[in-house]
């Protein structure tokens, strides 16, 4: 039986791990019971043949950490600082989302919704142009005839309620006849920090959690991944630290928020930097702050003219 295939937390594999063995060694090993078959997806995914379905981010090393990918049927959030590249990645996905199955994608397109900051379309069309070049791994005839822009589907909501609209109305009917796979949101405090005051918290969490239910609703309907970009906030004495990394922020819109995402990674641009012949990046961090299926870690990673790419280290 191989333990990798299982979508578990480590601890929870290695607590597990004497009970299975000794299970193992009685009457249901003789009767082949198979402990692969259980996982953390819902029936209905089972029955589609789309149990554990992951989507690259379109570097091996970034891939690891996240075994695989972003998992379809979830919520994911990527919070960080501005700089840190989370917008880098979000546009990466939109590409690899594109590719078939067999080369980490979902053979499909993306719907990106940006709420504040016009579309990077320059960037986007940059990180086309390079693709051979970060995916090596797919035939550069393959590449080319795939016609990326055409799939990449743009959404501007200006307010909550055209947030809503679009969720509801527009989204749907590009899932339904299966032109897009990744929903992608940039970002999601940004309206609900400029439409609410301090002392407007309740209706905000309101208006919060109607938001992620139709997030959730459609990536579980259409076994879809969603990534939701956030901002960070300055952390104080009285709010409660939810990520791993030692720093003095904390990603935004608070508890109400953060228990309804499935997938929580944080990005941070780290001191010092990592040259690659002509091209200079700053040094960023992926940290995974928390999954069902995953345990803290992190990779460090720069921003290239190709996209994102996790740094390998070599030990001397």
């Amino acid at each position: 039986m191989n333990w990798d295939q299982l979508d578990l937390n480590p601890r929870i594999r290695a607590a597990v791990s004497p009970s299975l063995t000794l299970i193992g060694r009685g009457s249901v090993r003789s009767q082949r019971f198979d402990l692969c078959s259980v996982r953390w997806f819902s029936a209905v995914l089972i029955l589609r043949g789309e149990c554990g379905l992951r989507l690259t981010v379109g570097c091996p090393v970034l891939d690891e950490l996240l075994r695989g990918g972003l998992p379809a049927g979830g919520v994911t959030e990527l919070s960080g600082e501005s700089g840190a590249g989370k917008t880098q990645l979000a546009l990466q996905l939109c590409l690899c989302v594109q590719y078939p199955v067999q080369y980490g994608g979902l053979n499909a397109g993306a719907v990106y919704i940006s709420t504040e900051d016009s579309f990077p379309i320059r960037r986007l069309q940059q990180l086309i142009r390079e693709q051979s070049c970060l995916r090596s791994d797919v035939p550069a005839a393959l590449i080319s005839s795939l016609q990326f822009t055409d799939h990449v589907y743009v959404e501007h909501a200006a307010d909550v309620d055209a947030l809503q609209v679009c969720l509801s109305r527009r989204v749907p009917l590009l899932l339904t006849r299966g032109l897009v796979r990744l929903v992608v949101v940039d970002s999601v405090a940004a309206l609900f920090r400029s439409e609410f005051q301090a002392d407007d918290w309740l209706e905000r969490n309101k208006q919060l959690l109607t938001f992620s239910s139709a997030l959730q609703q459609l990536s579980l309907e259409f076994n879809t991944p969603v990534l939701c970009v956030n901002q960070m906030n300055d952390l104080n004495l009285f709010v409660f630290r939810l990520s791993p990394l030692s720093s003095s922020v904390s990603p935004a819109l608070g508890l109400a928020w953060a228990n309804q995402v499935m997938v929580r990674l944080m990005m941070q641009r780290l001191q010092g930097s990592v040259e690659r012949g002509e091209q200079s990046s700053a040094l960023r961090r992926l940290e995974v702050v928390f999954a069902p299926h995953l345990a803290r870690g992190g990779r460090d990673a720069a921003v290239w003219r190709e996209g994102l790419r996790g740094v390998k280290y070599t030990s001397s």
